[in-house]
C-alpha cells in the first residue's frame, strides 16, 4: 500500500533531522503534530544537498548535485519518488503548493558552494536568500498550512529569521568553512579575514533581523509558535555567546548551547509562550 511507502518516508525524512540537528529536530517536536512530518522533509532535502557539497569530497559533487536537483522537481512533477526523502519532500511541497522557485533559489546557492566564490555584497545577500531565506519561507507556507494571504502577511520576519540564523551558523563555523572548505561568506573583508570590528556589524544585523522576525513569530498560528519561539531562543543564545568572544576564539572552536542549557531554555520559552509573554 502507498500509505506504507509514503508513512516510511516521512519517518526516514524525520531521521535525517534528527541524526544531523538536535537543536532543530527539539524545535521541529515542539510544533503541532500534524504539521511536524512536512517541516521534517523540507530539512530532509535541505540537509541532503547541503551534504553533498559540504562532504562528499570524494566524489564529483557537480554531478551529484545536479542530479539531486534533477530528481527532486522530477519527484514534484510526478508526485513520487523512490528516494524516501524525496517522496517526502515532493509531497509536502504539492500539499501546501510551494513555490517552485524557491526551490529553484535553494539549488542555485548549493552550486555557488561548489567553487570557490568570492563575495561582494550582491552575491552574498544572494547566497543568504537561497541558502536560508527561501528554506523559511518553504516552513512558513507550512505553518500557515498554505494560507496565502498569511504567507505573504508573515513572509518579511520569516525572511529575516532565516538570514540571522544562516549569519550565525556563519560566524559558528568560521573555522570549518575557512580551513576546510575554503570559503569565507562574509562580503568586503580585509584580506579574507573576519576583523573585530566586522563582527561587531555583522552582530548588530543579526540583532536587527531577529528582532524583525519577533514580530512575526508573535503572529504566527499556535500550532507553530512554540516551535518556531524555540529555535529563535536558541540561535538569541548562541549570537550572545558569540558576542563574549573574539574573532580568534571563534577561530579555534565552535560555539555550542549545552543540553542542560538548552533543557533551561526550553522550560523558559514554553511558560513565555503559554502565558502569551513574547
Amino acid at each position: 500500500m502507498k500509505s506504507i511507502f509514503d508513512t516510511y518516508c516521512f519517518e526516514a525524512s524525520k531521521l535525517v533531522t534528527k541524526s544531523y540537528s538536535t537543536s532543530f529536530f527539539a524545535g521541529v517536536k515542539s510544533l503541532d503534530k500534524k504539521i511536524q512530518p512536512d517541516i521534517h522533509a523540507i530539512y530532509g532535502l535541505v540537509r541532503f544537498a547541503d551534504e553533498i557539497v559540504d562532504s562528499f569530497h570524494d566524489f564529483d559533487k557537480e554531478i551529484l548535485l545536479k542530479e539531486f536537483k534533477e530528481a527532486t522537481f522530477t519527484a514534484i512533477e510526478r508526485k513520487i519518488s523512490l528516494n524516501p526523502i524525496l517522496n517526502s519532500f515532493q509531497a509536502t511541497v504539492n500539499k501546501y503548493e510551494i513555490d517552485h522557485q524557491l526551490i529553484e533559489q535553494f539549488f542555485i546557492s548549493m552550486e555557488m558552494d561548489l567553487k570557490p566564490v568570492e563575495y561582494c555584497n550582491d552575491k552574498y545577500e544572494e547566497y543568504i536568500l537561497g541558502s536560508a531565506r527561501v528554506v523559511g519561507l518553504m516552513c512558513l507556507k507550512v505553518f500557515v498550512y498554505g494560507n496565502e494571504a498569511e504567507y505573504q502577511r508573515l513572509k518579511p520576519s520569516a525572511m529575516k529569521l532565516g538570514s540571522a540564523f544562516q549569519k550565525i551558523n556563519f560566524l559558528r563555523d568560521l573555522k570549518s568553512d575557512m580551513d576546510t572548505l575554503g570559503r569565507v561568506y562574509f562580503p568586503n573583508l580585509e584580506n579574507g579575514k573576519i576583523t573585530e570590528n566586522d563582527k561587531l556589524f555583522i552582530e548588530k544585523e543579526i540583532k536587527g533581523e531577529f528582532d524583525e522576525a519577533l514580530i512575526g513569530i508573535k503572529d504566527l498560528p499556535k500550532s507553530a509558535r512554540f516551535g518556531v519561539y524555540l529555535s529563535y531562543t536558541y540561535y538569541t543564545c548562541l549570537l550572545q555567546k558569540i558576542k563574549t568572544k573574539s574573532t580568534d576564539e571563534l577561530m579555534q572552536a565552535r560555539i555550542r548551547i549545552s543540553d542542560f542549557h538548552k533543557f533551561f531554555l526550553t522550560i523558559k520559552a514554553y511558560i513565555k509562550n503559554q502565558l502569551n509573554l513574547i
